[in-house]
């Protein structure tokens, strides 16, 4: 993972936290979740204050997701909420971030100023023992607590306030006056600056969820959909009327529901020659066939000549594997215009040809189950299914680590909008 972390595939885009005042806050938040009090001098943090170097130091990289739900998030800057969510157990957990960070903007400018938020992204479960218990999160709230208990302070002072102004004798209770006096030390004026979240609970949408080997969970007005292992508790169990389920290994009734739902944007010469995605998927496919008939293979599948030289010496192997010979029938097919007749492909052909509607809400994690089924793909795994892409990179060959973080390096890193907008057609 050395080779990843430096060339920032994996913790890239953290915040440096070196200033002794955050490093103080953050040591405030870790034993409010009765942890120790254990960050040095200087370390990094995501969008919800993971940061590796203090899973290191605690020995437990789920030191902030403890159970995979009811996540805990730490937060000293507002800068945090452009940076990536590094790993969690939901797909959503950076949306709901946003979702808290843009409803309570000025709330968590307010506090960041002298003390650290941190709290839980609270569930109705405490441990998701079967599928059931998924479903059962509609929605989530956020528990929002601070290290030196400035919006605990402010709502005293609110009630304080208020009792001053409607109580008419309480002008004379000196105790009272003294202890506003001190409670506005701290906090301010809080006509100036609420200091109290006005918005705390957040609707909890499509997902994938890690558990039971990797679930999703879509969401329509009609019902849900449900899509995992027909082996994991509780699938098929619940709600026969409103619930649907998919087994992960049955491609051909996934393809149907994202085609019916209006979830995947079909084959179509339009998009497919504007994108190069044909293109894109033969130079990843070509790549994987080169370190798979030699391991110290050195590929430029995206050379036209390399790709030449390499079919002309490994023709059997390619015709072979097959997969080749559909996408060069996909591309001649999109150079003269052809219209894709989707009876005379297979399923797998059409995960191949086959992007998530970039206009649609789920596109993300629609493109996230497609690169499931295309493994070789490793540049649409990296940049929608991390922990997949960090999977099969434990498995790889050491020239073939640094063949995969060079490519992408180079062709997603240095323009990831440009990147998805040509390829996956949306820029976020």
């Amino acid at each position: 993972m050395k080779r990843l972390e430096q060339s920032e595939l994996i913790y890239g885009r953290m915040m440096r936290v070196a200033e002794p005042h955050l490093v103080e806050r953050y040591n405030q938040a870790l034993t409010g979740f009765g942890l120790k009090a254990i960050a040095p001098d200087s370390f990094r943090i995501d969008m919800v204050g993971f940061s590796p170097e203090i899973a290191e130091l605690l020995n437990d990289p789920l030191y902030l997701d403890p159970n995979g739900v009811n996540r805990r998030f730490i937060i000293l800057s507002p800068q945090q909420m452009s940076l990536p969510v590094v790993n969690s157990a939901f797909s959503n957990t950076g949306q709901l971030m946003h979702q808290f960070f843009d409803a309570n903007a000025r709330v968590i400018n307010a506090l960041t100023v002298k003390d650290v938020v941190y709290g839980e992204i609270d569930d109705p479960i405490a441990e998701a023992r079967d599928i059931e218990d998924l479903l059962a999160i509609e929605q989530v709230e956020f528990k929002v607590f601070t290290g030196a208990d400035l919006s605990g302070q402010a709502v005293e002072l609110r009630t304080l306030t208020d009792r001053l102004l409607k109580q008419p004798d309480a002008w004379r209770d000196d105790d009272m006056l003294n202890r506003m006096v001190d409670l506005a030390r701290s906090t301010g004026d809080i006509r100036a600056n609420a200091l109290v979240p006005e918005e705390m609970v957040f609707r909890h949408n499509t997902f994938w969820s890690s558990h039971f080997g990797g679930v999703y969970v879509f969401m329509d007005d009609d019902g849900t959909t449900v899509i995992g292992d027909s082996e994991a508790p509780g699938f098929r169990r619940s709600r026969p009327w409103q619930v649907s389920y998919i087994d992960a290994k049955d491609d051909e009734r996934i393809y149907e529901f994202l085609m019916r739902s209006g979830r995947v944007e079909l084959p179509r010469p339009g998009w497919l020659a504007r994108s190069g995605y044909v293109e894109h998927r033969i130079a990843m496919l070509l790549t994987r066939l080169a370190f798979h008939a030699d391991d110290d293979a050195e590929p430029d599948a995206f050379d036209s000549r390399w790709q030449r030289n390499f079919l002309a010496k490994n023709q059997k192997m390619v015709d072979r594997e097959g997969t080749y010979k559909f996408l060069r029938w996909a591309q001649r097919a999109v150079a003269e215009f052809e219209n894709f007749d989707l009876r005379e492909i297979d399923t797998r052909g059409r995960f191949l040809l086959s992007r998530g509607k970039p206009e649609h809400a789920d596109a993300w994690l629609v493109n996230r189950l497609i690169s499931e089924r295309l493994p070789f793909d490793f540049l649409s795994r990296y940049v929608f299914n991390k922990p997949a892409f960090y999977k099969d990179y434990e498995a790889f060959g050491d020239d073939q680590r640094e063949h995969v973080v060079d490519v992408v390096a180079k062709t997603y890193l240095g323009n990831k909008r440009g990147f998805r907008e040509r390829l996956f057609g949306f820029p976020d």
